[in-house]
Protein backbone atom coordinates (compact mmCIF):
# COMPACT_ATOMS: atom_id res chain seq x y z
CA UNK A 1 0.00 0.00 0.00
CA UNK A 2 2.96 2.31 -0.48
CA UNK A 3 2.37 5.44 -2.51
CA UNK A 4 3.56 5.06 -6.07
CA UNK A 5 6.83 6.75 -6.93
CA UNK A 6 5.64 7.37 -10.49
CA UNK A 7 3.96 10.55 -11.70
CA UNK A 8 0.45 11.18 -10.30
CA UNK A 9 -2.33 9.46 -12.21
CA UNK A 10 -4.89 11.63 -14.01
CA UNK A 11 -7.70 12.75 -11.74
CA UNK A 12 -10.19 10.13 -12.82
CA UNK A 13 -7.94 7.24 -13.84
CA UNK A 14 -6.08 4.66 -11.80
CA UNK A 15 -2.35 4.08 -11.82
CA UNK A 16 -1.31 0.43 -12.08
CA UNK A 17 -0.56 0.15 -8.36
CA UNK A 18 -3.91 1.70 -7.48
CA UNK A 19 -5.82 -0.69 -9.72
CA UNK A 20 -3.91 -3.63 -8.25
CA UNK A 21 -4.72 -2.42 -4.73
CA UNK A 22 -8.44 -2.00 -5.45
CA UNK A 23 -8.65 -5.38 -7.19
CA UNK A 24 -6.82 -7.15 -4.37
CA UNK A 25 -9.19 -5.66 -1.77
CA UNK A 26 -12.16 -6.74 -3.87
CA UNK A 27 -10.71 -10.26 -4.18
CA UNK A 28 -10.45 -10.38 -0.38
CA UNK A 29 -14.04 -9.16 0.00
CA UNK A 30 -15.30 -11.68 -2.52
CA UNK A 31 -13.51 -14.51 -0.74
CA UNK A 32 -13.83 -13.57 2.93
CA UNK A 33 -16.93 -11.36 3.19
CA UNK A 34 -19.39 -12.54 0.55
CA UNK A 35 -20.15 -15.94 2.15
CA UNK A 36 -21.28 -14.18 5.36
CA UNK A 37 -23.21 -11.21 3.94
CA UNK A 38 -26.69 -12.62 4.45
CA UNK A 39 -25.92 -13.93 7.94
CA UNK A 40 -24.35 -10.62 9.01
CA UNK A 41 -27.41 -8.75 7.77
CA UNK A 42 -29.79 -11.11 9.58
CA UNK A 43 -27.89 -10.92 12.88
CA UNK A 44 -26.94 -7.24 12.50
CA UNK A 45 -23.32 -7.91 13.40
CA UNK A 46 -19.88 -8.07 11.81
CA UNK A 47 -17.98 -11.05 13.29
CA UNK A 48 -14.85 -10.18 15.23
CA UNK A 49 -12.90 -12.74 13.18
CA UNK A 50 -13.69 -10.77 10.02
CA UNK A 51 -12.64 -7.51 11.66
CA UNK A 52 -9.33 -9.15 12.60
CA UNK A 53 -8.85 -10.09 8.94
CA UNK A 54 -9.47 -6.49 7.88
CA UNK A 55 -6.65 -5.38 10.17
CA UNK A 56 -4.38 -8.11 8.84
CA UNK A 57 -5.16 -6.98 5.29
CA UNK A 58 -4.16 -3.45 6.26
CA UNK A 59 -7.34 -1.61 5.25
CA UNK A 60 -8.06 -0.28 8.74
CA UNK A 61 -5.03 2.03 8.81
CA UNK A 62 -4.37 2.94 5.19
CA UNK A 63 -3.11 6.49 5.78
CA UNK A 64 -1.52 5.83 9.16
CA UNK A 65 2.23 6.43 8.82
CA UNK A 66 4.43 3.34 8.68
CA UNK A 67 6.18 4.39 11.89
CA UNK A 68 2.89 3.73 13.71
CA UNK A 69 2.23 0.43 11.97
CA UNK A 70 0.00 1.71 9.16
CA UNK A 71 0.12 1.51 5.40
CA UNK A 72 1.53 4.99 4.80
CA UNK A 73 -0.64 5.30 1.69
CA UNK A 74 -3.01 8.00 0.46
CA UNK A 75 -6.59 9.10 1.05
CA UNK A 76 -7.29 7.90 -2.48
CA UNK A 77 -6.29 4.37 -1.44
CA UNK A 78 -8.82 4.59 1.41
CA UNK A 79 -11.52 5.53 -1.09
CA UNK A 80 -10.57 2.58 -3.31
CA UNK A 81 -10.77 0.18 -0.37
CA UNK A 82 -14.22 1.44 0.66
CA UNK A 83 -15.45 1.11 -2.92
CA UNK A 84 -14.08 -2.42 -3.34
CA UNK A 85 -15.48 -3.74 -0.05
CA UNK A 86 -18.87 -2.05 -0.52
CA UNK A 87 -19.25 -3.85 -3.83
CA UNK A 88 -19.71 -6.96 -1.68
CA UNK A 89 -21.11 -5.54 1.58
CA UNK A 90 -21.63 -1.81 2.28
CA UNK A 91 -21.90 -2.55 6.01
CA UNK A 92 -18.27 -3.61 6.13
CA UNK A 93 -17.47 -0.79 3.73
CA UNK A 94 -18.70 1.88 6.15
CA UNK A 95 -16.77 0.29 9.04
CA UNK A 96 -13.60 0.78 7.01
CA UNK A 97 -14.73 4.20 5.81
CA UNK A 98 -15.31 5.75 9.25
CA UNK A 99 -12.04 4.33 10.55
CA UNK A 100 -10.01 5.86 7.72
CA UNK A 101 -11.73 8.98 6.41
CA UNK A 102 -12.98 10.34 9.73
CA UNK A 103 -11.11 9.00 12.76
CA UNK A 104 -7.62 8.52 11.34
CA UNK A 105 -7.81 11.75 9.34
CA UNK A 106 -8.89 13.79 12.37
CA UNK A 107 -5.97 12.48 14.41
CA UNK A 108 -3.47 12.93 11.56
CA UNK A 109 -4.43 16.57 11.10
CA UNK A 110 -5.32 17.73 14.59
CA UNK A 111 -3.65 15.34 17.03
CA UNK A 112 -0.62 16.24 19.10
CA UNK A 113 2.51 14.14 18.51
CA UNK A 114 1.68 12.17 21.65
CA UNK A 115 -1.93 11.61 20.55
CA UNK A 116 -0.85 10.48 17.09
CA UNK A 117 1.72 8.09 18.52
CA UNK A 118 -0.79 6.58 20.95
CA UNK A 119 -4.01 6.44 18.97
CA UNK A 120 -2.79 5.92 15.42
CA UNK A 121 -0.71 2.99 16.60
CA UNK A 122 -3.79 1.59 18.37
CA UNK A 123 -5.97 2.10 15.29
CA UNK A 124 -3.41 0.27 13.17
CA UNK A 125 -3.05 -2.67 15.53
CA UNK A 126 -6.62 -3.76 16.18
CA UNK A 127 -8.67 -0.99 17.76
CA UNK A 128 -11.67 0.56 16.01
CA UNK A 129 -12.58 4.23 16.03
CA UNK A 130 -15.90 6.08 15.99
CA UNK A 131 -16.84 9.68 15.30
CA UNK A 132 -19.47 11.16 17.62
CA UNK A 133 -21.00 14.40 16.39
CA UNK A 134 -24.76 13.85 15.90
CA UNK A 135 -27.35 14.25 18.62
CA UNK A 136 -31.12 13.89 18.77
CA UNK A 137 -31.54 17.62 18.19
CA UNK A 138 -28.51 18.24 15.98
CA UNK A 139 -28.57 16.21 12.79
CA UNK A 140 -28.47 18.50 9.76
CA UNK A 141 -27.93 21.40 12.19
CA UNK A 142 -24.75 19.70 13.28
CA UNK A 143 -23.56 22.50 15.55
CA UNK A 144 -26.68 22.72 17.73
CA UNK A 145 -24.95 20.52 20.27
CA UNK A 146 -26.18 20.10 23.83
CA UNK A 147 -23.45 17.73 25.05
CA UNK A 148 -21.48 19.85 27.52
CA UNK A 149 -17.80 19.92 28.35
CA UNK A 150 -16.98 21.62 31.66
CA UNK A 151 -13.38 22.40 32.56
CA UNK A 152 -12.18 21.09 35.93
CA UNK A 153 -8.84 20.87 37.70
CA UNK A 154 -8.58 17.25 36.52
CA UNK A 155 -9.52 17.94 32.91
CA UNK A 156 -13.00 18.05 31.35
CA UNK A 157 -16.37 16.65 32.42
CA UNK A 158 -18.55 15.56 29.49
CA UNK A 159 -22.31 15.25 29.95
CA UNK A 160 -24.86 14.50 27.25
CA UNK A 161 -26.03 12.00 24.69
CA UNK A 162 -24.90 11.22 21.15
CA UNK A 163 -27.03 9.45 18.56
CA UNK A 164 -26.53 7.35 15.41
CA UNK A 165 -22.82 6.72 15.96
CA UNK A 166 -21.39 4.32 13.40
CA UNK A 167 -19.00 1.67 14.80
CA UNK A 168 -20.35 2.42 18.28
CA UNK A 169 -20.63 -1.22 19.33
CA UNK A 170 -17.09 -2.15 18.29
CA UNK A 171 -15.10 1.03 18.85
CA UNK A 172 -12.52 1.51 21.55
CA UNK A 173 -11.59 5.08 20.55
CA UNK A 174 -14.24 7.81 20.12
CA UNK A 175 -13.79 11.31 18.78
CA UNK A 176 -16.48 13.25 20.64
CA UNK A 177 -17.70 16.79 20.03
CA UNK A 178 -19.10 18.85 22.89
CA UNK A 179 -19.70 22.53 23.62
CA UNK A 180 -18.01 24.47 26.37
CA UNK A 181 -20.58 27.28 26.02
CA UNK A 182 -23.94 26.75 24.28
CA UNK A 183 -24.42 30.52 23.93
CA UNK A 184 -21.26 30.70 21.81
CA UNK A 185 -22.77 28.59 19.04
CA UNK A 186 -20.23 26.83 16.86
CA UNK A 187 -17.42 28.77 18.55
CA UNK A 188 -17.96 26.75 21.71
CA UNK A 189 -17.50 23.35 20.12
CA UNK A 190 -14.45 21.38 21.23
CA UNK A 191 -13.31 17.87 20.30
CA UNK A 192 -12.07 15.15 22.66
CA UNK A 193 -10.72 11.64 22.37
CA UNK A 194 -12.63 9.36 24.73
CA UNK A 195 -11.66 5.75 25.33
CA UNK A 196 -14.15 2.95 25.92
CA UNK A 197 -14.24 2.08 29.60
CA UNK A 198 -13.80 5.67 30.78
CA UNK A 199 -15.89 6.22 33.91
CA UNK A 200 -19.15 7.98 33.12
CA UNK A 201 -19.14 6.87 29.47
CA UNK A 202 -21.58 4.20 28.30
CA UNK A 203 -22.40 2.82 24.88
CA UNK A 204 -26.18 2.67 24.75
CA UNK A 205 -28.69 0.86 22.57
CA UNK A 206 -27.88 -0.36 19.09
CA UNK A 207 -30.34 0.82 16.44
CA UNK A 208 -32.42 -1.70 14.47
CA UNK A 209 -32.01 -0.33 10.95
CA UNK A 210 -33.47 -0.67 7.47
CA UNK A 211 -30.11 -1.14 5.75
CA UNK A 212 -26.39 -1.57 6.43
CA UNK A 213 -27.65 -3.65 9.34
CA UNK A 214 -24.36 -5.36 10.17
CA UNK A 215 -22.77 -1.96 10.75
CA UNK A 216 -23.44 -0.93 14.33
CA UNK A 217 -25.21 2.38 14.95
CA UNK A 218 -25.42 3.26 18.65
CA UNK A 219 -26.22 5.98 21.13
CA UNK A 220 -23.47 7.17 23.49
CA UNK A 221 -24.17 8.38 27.02
CA UNK A 222 -21.91 10.71 29.00
CA UNK A 223 -22.58 11.26 32.70
CA UNK A 224 -19.92 13.68 33.95
CA UNK A 225 -17.36 11.58 32.10
CA UNK A 226 -13.89 12.77 33.10
CA UNK A 227 -11.55 13.31 30.13
CA UNK A 228 -7.95 14.43 30.81
CA UNK A 229 -6.72 17.64 29.24
CA UNK A 230 -4.27 15.52 27.23
CA UNK A 231 -7.28 13.99 25.44
CA UNK A 232 -8.54 17.28 24.07
CA UNK A 233 -8.20 17.22 20.27
CA UNK A 234 -7.30 20.55 18.72
CA UNK A 235 -7.87 23.96 20.25
CA UNK A 236 -10.63 24.86 22.68
CA UNK A 237 -13.60 26.20 20.73
CA UNK A 238 -12.17 25.08 17.37
CA UNK A 239 -13.88 21.70 17.21
CA UNK A 240 -16.16 22.97 14.45
CA UNK A 241 -13.16 23.14 12.11
CA UNK A 242 -12.30 19.52 12.85
CA UNK A 243 -15.91 18.51 12.24
CA UNK A 244 -16.28 20.44 8.98
CA UNK A 245 -12.99 19.39 7.44
CA UNK A 246 -13.23 15.71 8.34
CA UNK A 247 -16.86 15.49 7.22
CA UNK A 248 -15.89 16.93 3.85
CA UNK A 249 -13.45 14.05 3.48
CA UNK A 250 -15.96 11.59 4.88
CA UNK A 251 -18.47 12.55 2.20
CA UNK A 252 -16.06 11.34 -0.45
CA UNK A 253 -15.87 8.05 1.43
CA UNK A 254 -19.66 7.74 1.42
CA UNK A 255 -19.61 8.48 -2.30
CA UNK A 256 -17.20 5.56 -2.70
CA UNK A 257 -19.47 3.33 -0.62
CA UNK A 258 -22.41 4.17 -2.87
CA UNK A 259 -20.36 3.54 -6.01
CA UNK A 260 -19.26 0.16 -4.67
CA UNK A 261 -22.74 -1.01 -3.69
CA UNK A 262 -24.24 0.15 -7.01
CA UNK A 263 -21.51 -1.78 -8.82
CA UNK A 264 -22.37 -4.88 -6.79
CA UNK A 265 -26.07 -4.53 -7.61
CA UNK A 266 -25.34 -4.00 -11.31
CA UNK A 267 -23.05 -7.07 -11.33
CA UNK A 268 -25.90 -9.15 -9.94
CA UNK A 269 -28.45 -7.69 -12.35
CA UNK A 270 -26.29 -8.34 -15.41
CA UNK A 271 -25.62 -11.94 -14.38
CA UNK A 272 -29.32 -12.54 -13.69
CA UNK A 273 -30.56 -11.08 -16.98
CA UNK A 274 -28.09 -13.26 -18.89
CA UNK A 275 -29.33 -16.40 -17.10
CA UNK A 276 -33.08 -15.77 -16.73
CA UNK A 277 -35.20 -16.80 -19.74
CA UNK A 278 -38.63 -15.50 -20.71
CA UNK A 279 -40.48 -15.97 -24.00
CA UNK A 280 -37.78 -18.32 -25.23
CA UNK A 281 -34.76 -16.04 -24.75
CA UNK A 282 -32.78 -14.44 -21.97
CA UNK A 283 -33.95 -11.18 -20.46
CA UNK A 284 -30.67 -9.64 -21.59
CA UNK A 285 -31.69 -10.22 -25.21
CA UNK A 286 -34.49 -7.66 -24.90
CA UNK A 287 -33.45 -4.22 -26.11
CA UNK A 288 -35.43 -2.47 -23.36
CA UNK A 289 -33.39 -4.32 -20.74
CA UNK A 290 -30.14 -3.61 -22.56
CA UNK A 291 -30.91 0.11 -22.60
CA UNK A 292 -31.72 0.16 -18.89
CA UNK A 293 -28.45 -1.59 -18.07
CA UNK A 294 -26.55 0.81 -20.33
CA UNK A 295 -28.03 3.84 -18.56
CA UNK A 296 -27.25 2.35 -15.16
CA UNK A 297 -23.64 1.66 -16.16
CA UNK A 298 -23.26 5.21 -17.46
CA UNK A 299 -24.75 6.65 -14.26
CA UNK A 300 -22.38 4.53 -12.17
CA UNK A 301 -19.34 5.49 -14.23
CA UNK A 302 -20.09 9.20 -13.86
CA UNK A 303 -20.40 8.84 -10.07
CA UNK A 304 -17.14 6.92 -9.86
CA UNK A 305 -15.29 9.62 -11.79
CA UNK A 306 -16.70 12.32 -9.50
CA UNK A 307 -15.58 10.39 -6.40
CA UNK A 308 -12.10 9.83 -7.83
CA UNK A 309 -11.75 13.49 -8.80
CA UNK A 310 -12.71 14.70 -5.33
CA UNK A 311 -10.29 12.26 -3.70
CA UNK A 312 -7.46 13.35 -6.01
CA UNK A 313 -8.09 17.01 -5.21
CA UNK A 314 -7.93 16.22 -1.51
CA UNK A 315 -4.61 14.37 -1.86
CA UNK A 316 -3.20 17.20 -3.99
CA UNK A 317 -4.18 19.77 -1.33
CA UNK A 318 -6.53 21.52 -3.73
CA UNK A 319 -9.96 22.86 -2.68
CA UNK A 320 -12.49 20.03 -2.83
CA UNK A 321 -15.53 21.22 -0.87
CA UNK A 322 -17.81 21.47 -3.92
CA UNK A 323 -16.49 18.27 -5.46
CA UNK A 324 -17.07 16.34 -2.20
CA UNK A 325 -20.65 17.60 -1.97
CA UNK A 326 -21.32 16.86 -5.64
CA UNK A 327 -19.89 13.34 -5.56
CA UNK A 328 -21.84 12.38 -2.44
CA UNK A 329 -25.06 13.87 -3.82
CA UNK A 330 -24.77 12.19 -7.19
CA UNK A 331 -23.39 8.86 -5.98
CA UNK A 332 -26.07 8.41 -3.32
CA UNK A 333 -28.92 9.23 -5.68
CA UNK A 334 -27.36 7.09 -8.40
CA UNK A 335 -27.12 4.16 -5.99
CA UNK A 336 -30.82 4.32 -5.22
CA UNK A 337 -31.66 4.36 -8.94
CA UNK A 338 -29.34 1.51 -9.87
CA UNK A 339 -30.33 -0.74 -6.98
CA UNK A 340 -34.02 -0.08 -7.67
CA UNK A 341 -33.49 -1.09 -11.29
CA UNK A 342 -31.71 -4.25 -10.15
CA UNK A 343 -34.70 -5.22 -8.01
CA UNK A 344 -37.01 -4.60 -10.97
CA UNK A 345 -34.93 -6.72 -13.31
CA UNK A 346 -34.99 -9.60 -10.84
CA UNK A 347 -38.79 -9.37 -10.79
CA UNK A 348 -40.36 -11.24 -7.88
CA UNK A 349 -36.97 -12.71 -6.99
CA UNK A 350 -35.68 -9.20 -6.41
CA UNK A 351 -38.10 -8.77 -3.54
CA UNK A 352 -36.89 -11.73 -1.48
CA UNK A 353 -33.79 -12.24 0.60
CA UNK A 354 -32.63 -15.29 -1.36
CA UNK A 355 -31.12 -12.89 -3.88
CA UNK A 356 -28.66 -10.07 -3.14
CA UNK A 357 -30.33 -7.05 -4.73
CA UNK A 358 -32.97 -6.37 -2.07
CA UNK A 359 -30.17 -5.84 0.44
CA UNK A 360 -28.28 -3.50 -1.86
CA UNK A 361 -31.54 -1.55 -2.30
CA UNK A 362 -32.00 -1.23 1.48
CA UNK A 363 -28.36 -0.35 1.99
CA UNK A 364 -28.45 2.42 -0.63
CA UNK A 365 -31.04 4.57 1.15
CA UNK A 366 -28.75 5.75 3.93
CA UNK A 367 -26.43 7.40 1.41
CA UNK A 368 -28.83 10.32 1.02
CA UNK A 369 -29.05 10.80 4.78
CA UNK A 370 -25.83 10.34 6.73
CA UNK A 371 -22.76 12.58 6.66
CA UNK A 372 -24.95 15.35 5.28
CA UNK A 373 -28.34 14.89 3.62
CA UNK A 374 -28.85 15.50 -0.09
CA UNK A 375 -30.48 18.84 0.73
CA UNK A 376 -27.39 19.91 2.66
CA UNK A 377 -25.17 18.93 -0.25
CA UNK A 378 -27.34 21.00 -2.59
CA UNK A 379 -27.07 23.92 -0.18
CA UNK A 380 -23.27 23.61 -0.10
CA UNK A 381 -23.03 23.45 -3.89
CA UNK A 382 -25.39 26.40 -4.34
CA UNK A 383 -23.48 28.50 -1.82
CA UNK A 384 -20.24 27.92 -3.73
CA UNK A 385 -21.92 28.71 -7.06
CA UNK A 386 -23.35 31.96 -5.75
CA UNK A 387 -20.13 33.05 -4.08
Amino acid sequence: MHESATAPAPLTRLADDERLFRDSVYAFADREIRPSVREMDAHAKIPSELIDKLFTLGVMAIEVPEEYGGGGATFFHSVLAVEAISRVDPSVGVLVDVQNTLVVNALLRWGTPEQRATYLRALASGQIGAYALSEAGSGSDAFALTTRAERTDAGWRLSGRKMWITNGAEAQIFIVFATIDPSAGYRGITAFVVERGTEGFTVGKKEDKLGIRASSTCELLFDRCLVPESHRLGEVGKGYRIAIETLNEGRIGIGAQMVGLAHGALDAAIAYTKARKQFGKTIADFQAVQHQLARAATDLHAARLMVYEAARFRDQHQPFLTEAAMCKLHASEMAERVTSLAVNLFGGNGFVKDYPVEKFYRDAKIGQIYEGTSNLQLQTIAKQLLG
